[in-house]
């Protein structure tokens, strides 16, 4: 009698959720298996929200491929920059409650701030940082290889670093500008980034399983590894490490979690009868607030733009909020259709993969009723690799021994690297990672990533050495960003030589 009466209940689950899958949604179990072999996923999640909400929610593939642990709705993800509307909503609720305004300066909140001159302290405003048009730029030189994990320290280096962009009429993405945002927070409120985002926003929102650390994650017991292809193999990679720009990708959560984040945007800040996001900010948000350039010369191009935490587009006819977000490891989308009350998100742990775009597309193609794509790209880039060590160029040798080249090089607004000679080899040592500088011709050289280098970013940006009029090397340039780096030699007291 036991079985029958479990059969009994797991037929009447199976006929309510088939009754509750739309006919649009019929087969995509299938559709989404078969992509997931195409790009080698080892696994992902989907949830979709309609009307408030859930109606599909489903996970597919391994959280942990060696152990075969399956993925659920409730498997937590790395969201990376989708964390970012997380932030943004942080500062609408405190504006909702007159603690600060998104027009005012950033420097009314933050002690010591200075930016880099004086036309970026008049103008830069709350809203500019969320919308990507401060023109500080993304700065993850300085974030990711000089990192601090105090975020007060961190965002008063910016009276160092040079814009990357036009200030107010431009877009230029920048983790800086929401580790600033972040901040923010913490300065108004007394309280950290982390503990703000778990009371004002997971709390509300039934989002149970989320968190901001990878240690929250680890007491889940339902956590996805993070996996990067090299030569069509799956390889598991390290979780990145957000120091002081947490604020800008850092959450953690699933797409069961994240239907409730999606219901109470659609829902214009609403969830379970509160009002847990002002509706005001919702509006501002969801809005065009910078006009973000596109080289395709399309109808639609003219109308991409930016909102706060939000990619915004006029898509086949249907206005779109969209963000994705890409970490070592992990790739992810939302899209939400707020005149179709309709929202898709989908998690999966493969490092610079487009197959969250691929399923976001493909589901929304089916529910806006839109003729399908007929072939989607398949592109996962390859994790970044060493090669083989090169020799020196022999037609162009350096034009000084290496032990020449050895000293502690500094720039203000970053910090030191110290180049050493080992082996007969010139190695630059950061605060985080240690390179070998592979030679290219004369004084220029190349950062190579050392063996157990597994970072899913590609190190290897030109260094220049440079010689003062004494004839002595004096400056590293480090070509990473739009202009080079400058780093001064620091002098050596006659002890330390």
């Amino acid at each position: 009698m036991k079985f029958i009466y479990t059969l009994i209940l797991v037929l009447f689950a199976q006929l309510c959720f088939s009754q509750q899958m739309p006919k649009e949604l019929k087969g995509i179990d299938d559709e989404i298996i078969q992509l997931m072999e195409e790009y080698n996923t080892v696994g992902l999640s989907v949830a979709v929200v309609k009307d408030g909400k859930n109606l599909y929610v489903k996970g597919f593939g391994y959280r942990d491929l060696k152990q075969q642990l399956p993925v659920t709705e409730n498997t937590l993800f790395h969201t990376a920059s989708m964390t970012k509307a997380f932030t943004g909503s942080l500062l609408g609720i405190l504006e909702s409650k007159n603690q600060l305004s998104l027009k005012d300066k950033p420097a009314m909140y933050v002690p010591n701030l200075q930016f880099y001159n004086d036309k970026m302290n008049n103008l830069i405003t709350i809203e500019d940082l969320l919308s990507h048009r401060s023109g500080i730029g993304t700065q993850g030189v300085s974030l990711e290889l000089f990192p601090d994990n105090a975020k007060l320290n961190t965002v008063q280096r910016l009276r160092y670093l040079k814009p990357e962009a036009e200030i107010k009429n431009s877009w230029d993405y920048s983790n800086m500008g929401y580790t600033l945002a972040g901040t923010i927070v913490e300065q108004v409120t007394g309280k950290s980034w982390d503990i703000n985002i778990e009371n004002r926003i997971f709390k509300p929102l039934k989002m149970n399983n989320s968190c901001t650390t990878i240690e929250k994650m680890k007491l889940s017991n339902n956590y996805a590894l993070g996996y990067g292809m090299y030569k069509e193999r799956s390889q598991i990679v390290p979780y990145q490490n957000y120091y002081a720009f947490g604020p800008a990708g850092v959450i953690k959560s699933s797409v069961k979690d994240l239907s409730n984040w999606m219901i109470t945007w659609l829902n214009k800040g609403m969830f379970d009868g509160t009002q847990v996001l002002p509706k005001n900010y919702i509006y501002e948000a969801s809005r065009p607030q910078n006009i973000k350039y596109d080289e395709e010369y399309t109808k639609d191009s003219f109308l991409f733009s930016e909102g706060f935490g939000w990619r915004i587009r006029s898509w086949n006819g249907h206005y779109r909020l969209r963000h994705g977000g890409n970490t070592n490891g992990f790739s992810s989308v939302t899209e939400l259709f707020p005149f179709e009350n309709l929202g898709i998100v989908v998690l999966c742990n493969q490092s610079n993969s487009i197959i969250p775009y691929i399923i976001s597309d493909m589901i929304s193609r089916k529910l806006l009723h839109l003729s399908a794509e007929e072939n989607y790209p398949v592109d996962v880039s390859d994790m970044y690799k060493p090669g083989e060590d090169k020799p020196f160029n022999k037609d162009m040798m350096p034009t000084f021994p290496l032990h020449k080249f050895e000293g502690i090089y500094k720039a203000d607004g970053f910090g030191t690297i110290q180049i050493i000679e080992k082996e007969g080899r010139l190695l630059a040592i950061f605060p985080t990672y240690t390179f070998k500088l592979e030679h290219l011709n004369f004084n220029n050289f190349h950062l190579k990533g050392m063996k157990d280098f597994k970072e899913s970013f590609n190190p290897e940006f030109t260094v220049k050495f440079d010689i003062d009029t004494k004839g002595d090397i004096d400056i590293l340039k480090l070509y990473a960003q739009k202009e080079p780096i400058v780093f001064n030699k620091k002098q050596m007291s006659p002890n330390q030589q």
